[in-house]
């Protein structure tokens, strides 16, 4: 079975200078809580659920970034699980997984993308 990607509706967010360097920030996107990371050595940024999937707590903003074996990941500061930000994996070995959403950066505003209802 083919299954087509649909184009995301691209929701600007907040201006780039609203997120830390190396770091990430929440913000609440049609309702939702999103964590927004800035890997600004790397010039690259990733979006996921602030919700850990193991404890509940929308936390996931506030967790520790960095990479693993070239994957970038967030560690939840809760419980130190690390989830990968292109793919929403846990990849510490759990079954957890996490949403992860596009993120596009336009004249200094960040936009996230939501898939189409």
């Amino acid at each position: 079975m083919n299954s087509i990607a649909k184009e995301p509706v691209w929701i600007p967010v907040a201006p780039v200078s609203e997120f830390p360097e190396e770091g990430g920030a929440c913000a609440k996107v049609n309702g939702t809580q999103i964590a927004v990371f800035r890997f600004s050595s790397r010039n690259e940024w990733f979006a996921c659920d602030n919700k850990c999937p193991h404890t509940g707590d929308m936390v996931l903003s506030r967790g520790m970034i960095g990479d693993s074996k070239g994957e970038p990941k967030v560690a939840c500061p809760m419980h130190k699980k690390s989830f990968s930000l292109r793919t929403g994996e846990c990849i510490s070995g759990e079954e957890y997984s996490i949403k992860t959403y596009p993120v596009h950066i336009e004249d200094g505003t960040v936009y996230i993308g939501i898939e189409k209802p």
